[in-house]
């Protein structure tokens, strides 16, 4: 699987970050919201459901993630 976020959508709500903190963390920026940023690009098998949950519950629905 292929984890994108569209960067410019986000608001940085840090829900991805708590339902799978291996694969998402959120950088406060400078100039406006606090933005995610995607550690494991290609998670493994093992963190699918994190994943999935993380993409379900995000307020801003910017996680997109692809099979491979």
């Amino acid at each position: 699987m292929k984890v994108i976020v569209d960067l410019a959508l986000c608001q940085g709500h840090s829900v991805c970050l708590g339902e799978a903190p291996e694969v998402f963390d959120v950088i406060e920026q400078d100039d406006g919201y606090p933005q995610v940023k995607v550690l494991l690009e290609n998670p493994p098998e093992a963190l699918r459901e994190k994943v999935l949950k993380a993409a379900r519950y995000c307020p801003n629905n910017v996680i997109t993630v692809l099979e491979e």
